[in-house]
C-alpha cells in the first residue's frame, strides 16, 4: 500500500425472508463477520476502536424487503470483484446475498449522497368493504393532484409536508400491488406515507424495494454502474 491508498469495493445485496426483521446494526455485524470469514482486506478507520471502513446506502425500514441494497467497503488491496460475491453469500445470514460487486473510482461519492431515487412493489391492505377499485382510483386521483399531503412528526410537533414532487411513478401493477418510485433527494420519502397519503386505511401489507438509481447528467444508472474504476488500474496497482 502506498500512503493511505485504499480499493473501494461497491457491493449489492438482497434482503429477503426473516432477515427483513433485523436492525441495520445486525446487517453491519453481519457483514463484519463475513468480511473477516473470506478473508478480505479491510482497510480500517484510525482511532482507540478501529472499525472497517464500510459506509451503507439508503436506510431500508425494518420489515421491508429488497432486491437493491448497497454498500462500499474499503481494502486496502485490490480484489477480484467477480469471486468475492459467491463467497461472501456463503458466509452471510440467509436471506442476505451479495448479487453483484464493483470497484470503485477514487473519491467516488458516498453512496447516500448519489442516490436520487428509489423503486419498491407494494402489497397494499385496504379497509374492510372498500370497493375492488378504491385503490385504483385513490391512485389517480392522486397522481391528477398537484400537492399530496401527509403528516409528519419532526421533535415532537407534527407538521404536514407535500409529497407530491418526490413521488416519481405510481400504478397499480396488480390487484392491490403498487409499483412505487420516489425521489431520495432532498429527503427520503417511505411507501407507508405514499398509502397515508392517498387514501384513509391503506397501508403495507408487504414491502419490496427493487431498484435504486444514480441519476447524472441525463443518465440512470444502477449504483454498481456508476463510479466504476478501470480494470486497467487495478492491473497496475496489483
Amino acid at each position: 500500500m502506498r500512503g493511505d491508498t485504499t480499493f473501494p469495493v461497491r457491493l449489492r445485496f438482497t434482503k429477503r425472508g426473516p432477515v427483513r426483521f433485523i436492525s441495520h446494526r445486525d446487517i453491519a455485524r453481519a457483514f463484519e463477520r463475513a468480511f473477516r470469514v473470506v478473508q478480505l482486506p479491510l482497510a480500517f478507520t484510525e482511532g482507540f476502536s478501529p472499525r472497517p471502513r464500510v459506509s451503507f446506502g439508503l436506510a431500508l425500514s425494518v420489515g421491508y424487503e429488497s432486491d437493491a441494497e448497497y454498500l462500499d467497503v474499503a481494502l486496502v488491496e485490490p480484489i477480484d470483484v467477480d469471486d468475492v460475491a459467491p463467497r461472501l453469500s456463503e458466509a452471510l445470514p440467509a436471506g442476505i446475498d451479495v448479487t453483484g460487486a464493483a470497484a470503485l473510482a477514487d473519491r467516488a461519492p458516498a453512496l447516500q449522497e448519489a442516490v436520487t431515487a428509489a423503486a419498491y412493489r407494494v402489497a397494499v391492505t385496504v379497509p374492510k368493504g372498500t370497493p375492488p377499485t378504491a385503490l385504483e382510483e385513490a391512485v389517480a386521483a392522486a397522481l391528477a393532484q398537484t400537492e399530496l399531503h401527509a403528516t409528519r412528526v419532526r421533535k415532537g410537533r407534527a407538521i404536514v409536508e407535500d409529497l407530491r414532487p418526490a413521488v416519481r411513478h405510481l400504478s397499480l401493477i396488480e390487484p392491490n400491488v403498487l409499483c412505487l418510485e420516489v425521489a431520495t433527494q432532498p429527503r427520503g420519502v417511505r411507501p407507508g406515507e405514499v398509502l397515508a397519503a392517498i387514501g384513509e386505511g391503506f397501508d403495507c401489507d408487504h414491502v419490496l424495494r427493487t431498484h435504486q438509481w444514480i441519476e447524472r447528467l441525463g443518465a440512470r444508472l444502477e449504483p454498481l454502474e456508476a463510479d466504476g474504476r478501470p480494470r486497467a488500474l487495478d492491473a497496475r496497482a496489483s
